[in-house]
C-alpha cells in the first residue's frame, strides 16, 4: 500500500472526515500539521497552489481535498490508488 501525506491543520473538520476515511483504510498515513507559513509555504507550491487544508497525496500524486478524497472514494478509484 502506497504511503499518504496529508497536510492539516488542528481545528478542521474537513481534516478529520478526511483521516477517518484513511484511517478506516487503514493506510500508512503522515499527517503534517501546519503550524508555521514554512508549512503552510511547502503545501501551497506541491498542491499546485492551493491553499486549503487538507491536501492530500497518495505516493507522488496529489489527489486534492476532503471532497476529492470521497469523491474518489465513490467511483472506487481511491483503493486502486492506494496499492
Amino acid at each position: 500500500m502506497k504511503n499518504v501525506i496529508m497536510y492539516s491543520k488542528e481545528v478542521c473538520p474537513y481534516c478529520v472526515k478526511a483521516k477517518f476515511l484513511l484511517q478506516r483504510k487503514k493506510v500508512n498515513l503522515t499527517e503534517i500539521k501546519i503550524v508555521s507559513d514554512q508549512l503552510r509555504e511547502e503545501m501551497i507550491l506541491k498542491s499546485g497552489g492551493r491553499m486549503t487544508v487538507p491536501q492530500i497525496f497518495i505516493g507522488d500524486k496529489h489527489v486534492g481535498g476532503c471532497d476529492d478524497l470521497y469523491a474518489l472514494e465513490a467511483s472506487g478509484e481511491l483503493d486502486k490508488l492506494l496499492q
